[in-house]
């Protein structure tokens, strides 16, 4: 029989561990609208630390989920800083598997960005030099990383005392001796060398760094866009105003595209654009399209959905996504959905005004009674200040009590002083949310948060994540 002691401490060791992972999903270290980056990195820092220290088990299963990449590399950082106070030799193993695995998934820049915080750490023991040595194996083609990553992979090969031998034996050369060879095999290395002198040449290098080469010979931007344009992948061409394929790009970033154009713009490719956003979502939702039944939708679009100089209507284009997400999720025809703004037209939604949430709930909860309320949120409801936590009450304690509508609020801004994401009310579960295409994953984790499951079931399930990730299936 579980003591009143224990319970306790299962509740407040659970409530840690949901703290973090809503951390984990929504802050980035940069500055939000309420606050500064300091700020926002000072209060990371704390979090890290403290569940590295006390639950670093849980800690390192974390990378198992959706969090974002900034923190995944801060754990794999600090579980190698600190590798003397891992457990036994299982769990050594466990968290060497699991640092390999999200290593693998993460764009290369950003790994290449850890080895070299790694290295100006002095972090250079076995385990760490396994795991670096180990990814860039899986990386195949070095000269590729030779030319494109210069710096990181000179950096990691110097950490790692990595060799290059036999057919990688140019790279080697190409990064601590360029002078010894007149010419490379290899197709990249080559071109590199070449471009110095040969204008050509650059147009046979990845994008990022041809773009160098090209203001150092002159080339106009318009006709050096142009013909690079094969050599650029789907998000380049999105930075640089080239976004024709749209339909298959991300959600999330979708909306952020979106989001971008002028007004004008919108309306006269308001078909083009709402395809493109419905075939996201529903790439999303995947087989549970349709499967969520009546759902009813609270968007934030005030003000404070702006976002930062940094993150420019990041939380406006999470709003936006989940809008056309949680319509694919819905029951045909039984989806609505209700802006802060009163707006009716998800394609012209911008940023201003206050959030009148608790009005707009109660919007939600009139007609017929919706299977899911889910609300998109900052969770600084002011028009009134207070009135959406009341609501959510007296709706949940006294109109439905028996909770046959399943209510969470997801939230894409990462309060500093908090250490949380700021939350509308106890009666409702609130997760961190930064792409919209979370969305399901982190309703699910939610129900952790309204206390009606424990510890155990918290951790069973974050076991089965791992497992999944481990074995790389669909999640």
């Amino acid at each position: 029989m579980t003591t009143p002691t224990e319970t306790i401490s299962d509740l407040i060791a659970a409530e840690d561990v949901l703290l973090f992972v809503n951390a984990a999903v929504t802050a980035t270290g940069q500055r939000e609208f309420r606050s500064s980056a300091g700020e926002q990195r000072l209060s990371l820092a704390f979090l890290h630390e403290y569940v590295r220290v006390n639950y670093r088990p849980v800690y390192a299963a974390a990378l198992a989920l959706d969090i974002n990449d900034h923190n995944a590399a801060i754990i794999v950082e600090q579980l190698l800083r600190t590798a003397d106070e891992a457990g036994g030799p299982g769990e050594k193993r466990g968290e060497g598997r699991l640092i390999a695995a999200r290593l693998a998934r993460m764009p290369p820049q950003r790994v290449y960005r850890l080895f070299r915080a790694l290295r100006a750490a002095r972090v250079n023991n076995r385990r760490t030099r396994a795991i670096v040595r180990d990814w860039l194996a899986g990386r195949g083609d070095l000269g590729h990383d030779a030319v494109k990553y210069r710096v990181g992979l000179k950096t990691a090969a110097r950490h790692s005392h990595l060799a290059f031998p036999g057919a990688a034996a140019e790279s080697g050369d190409f990064l601590f001796s360029p002078g010894r060879r007149v010419r490379y095999e290899h197709a990249f290395l080559d071109a590199h060398r070449r471009a110095h002198y040969e204008q050509g040449a650059l147009y046979e290098l990845p994008f990022t760094v041809a773009e160098g080469f090209a203001a150092r010979h002159g080339v106009p931007r318009a006709v050096f866009l142009e013909r690079i344009a094969p050599r650029m992948t789907r998000l380049e061409r999105l930075r640089t105003e080239r976004a024709s394929d749209l339909a298959v790009m991300p959600l999330t970033r979708l909306a952020l595209y979106v989001l971008s154009l002028p007004f004008g713009e919108r309306v006269e490719r308001r078909v083009e654009l709402t395809a493109a956003l419905r075939a996201a979502a529903g790439r999303v939702a995947g087989p549970h399209a349709g499967t969520w039944g009546r759902v009813a939708a609270v968007l934030d679009d005030s003000y404070s959905a702006s976002g930062s100089a940094v993150k420019r209507r990041r939380p406006l284009a999470v709003a936006l996504g989940c809008h056309f997400l949680l319509g694919a999720l819905a029951a045909p025809g039984a989806y609505t959905a209700h802006w802060t703004s009163g707006g009716t037209d998800p394609l012209l939604v911008r940023p201003w005004g206050p959030t009148p949430l608790g009005t707009r709930i109660l919007d939600a909860l009139e007609g017929p009674v919706p299977d899911r309320l889910v609300i998109v949120s900052d969770g600084w409801d002011n028009a009134p200040p207070g009135l959406a936590g009341e609501v959510l009450r007296v709706w949940r304690t006294r109109l439905d009590p028996e909770r046959r509508t399943s209510a969470v609020h997801v939230n894409p801004v990462y309060d500093a002083d908090g250490f949380d994401v700021r939350r509308l009310a106890p009666s409702v579960p609130t997760a961190g949310i930064r792409d919209a295409e979370d969305l399901a994953a982190l309703v699910e984790i939610a129900q952790f948060a309204e206390g009606r499951t424990g510890l155990a079931e918290l951790l069973a399930y974050l076991d089965r994540r791992v497992e999944l990730f481990l074995k790389g299936a669909p999640r």
